[in-house]
């Protein structure tokens, strides 16, 4: 019999750095699990960054704008760095303008009330001169793990923005060790340590209860897909997880109207539509299609493309 782990222990190191103690483990079990949950972590929960930016006085990344201390290739670096959390699964727009001799942090960036800075104190750029003025606005998207400027880019580029690659995971560490521990006479059992360091925007004890819930419907669908036909009446569990309605998977009313419009009431008809398909709907463009991504990508879910 393959045993279960019955004592799991959470140990706070500091605010964003939380280790995790599961045993005992069945022989070999404690790599099993640490590799699922590190590649989940680091991959699968959602973030957001900042995606792309005009500023004004700079064509390009390699601009020189004078009485800034930083070139704007300083400047997209730093603002790469700037750790935020997002209300609304619509991309936000934000922006920065400062003028006089002052060094810039990350609290002088302007938000909506959908948008809240975690790392205020981060260093953006300094002015030099009583003259200098810096004005950026910029885009906020939420994603998953990392994107680069190409895959950002959608259309023809606008004259003077420039896309930006963008780290949206919230995690920025995890690491994993497994130590034999003792089960009755056997001395190779495993416990698993596993140590989550978020970037502020998440706490990591929230972090690792979505990894988990994440591989435990990815593998609870795959049991599904495997079941026998009932001869009974009524669904089965996958079934019944498929005619959910829309409305249980907190898409937005805008995307959800489209969708009832063009005839599809639950997730069991959205899930026989291909990326493609949903593009071609009226009235449905990029946002309604990576919206829809990201909340069957929680349930558990792909769209075929």
């Amino acid at each position: 019999m393959i045993t279960l782990p019955s004592l799991i222990k959470k140990t706070e190191k500091d605010l964003n750095i939380s280790v995790f103690e599961v045993e005992p483990l069945y022989p070999g079990y404690g790599t099993t699990l640490g590799n699922a949950l590190r590649r989940v972590l680091l991959s699968s929960i959602e973030g957001a960054a900042i995606t792309q930016v005009k500023i004004k006085g700079a064509s390009n990344e390699f601009s020189i704008i004078s009485g800034i201390k930083e070139d704007v290739l300083e400047i997209i670096l730093n603002l790469k760095q700037v750790r935020l959390k997002i209300f609304s699964d619509e991309p936000q727009k934000v922006e920065l303008k400062v003028s006089g001799k002052k060094d810039i942090k990350a609290s002088d960036i302007k938000t909506p009330s959908q948008v809240e800075i975690v790392n205020k104190d981060l260093h953006i750029a300094s002015l030099t001169t009583l003259n200098a003025k810096l004005e950026i606005e910029m885009t906020v998207e939420k994603g998953f793990g990392y994107a680069t400027e190409d895959q950002i880019e959608k259309g023809k580029p606008e004259i003077g923005v420039i896309y930006l690659d963008a780290s949206f995971t919230p995690i920025q560490r995890v690491a994993f060790e497994i130590e034999n521990i003792r089960l009755e006479k056997r001395t190779d059992y495993n416990k698993l340590r596993i140590e989550v360091e978020s970037d502020g925007t998440i706490k990591p004890e929230e972090a690792f209860k979505q990894a988990l819930e994440i591989l435990i419907v990815q593998f609870k669908t795959i049991s599904e897909g495997l079941e026998e036909p009932k001869a009974k009446k009524g669904n089965s569990p996958k079934e019944s997880k498929e005619n959910i309605n829309l409305e249980d998977l907190n898409i937005s009313s805008k995307t959800l109207n489209v969708l009832e419009g063009a005839g599809i009431k639950n997730l069991k008809g959205l899930l026989r539509k291909k990326e493609s398909d949903l593009a071609e709907i009226k009235g449905f463009g990029e946002k309604g299609i990576k919206e829809i991504k990201r909340k069957i990508k929680k349930a558990g879910f792909i769209l075929s493309e």
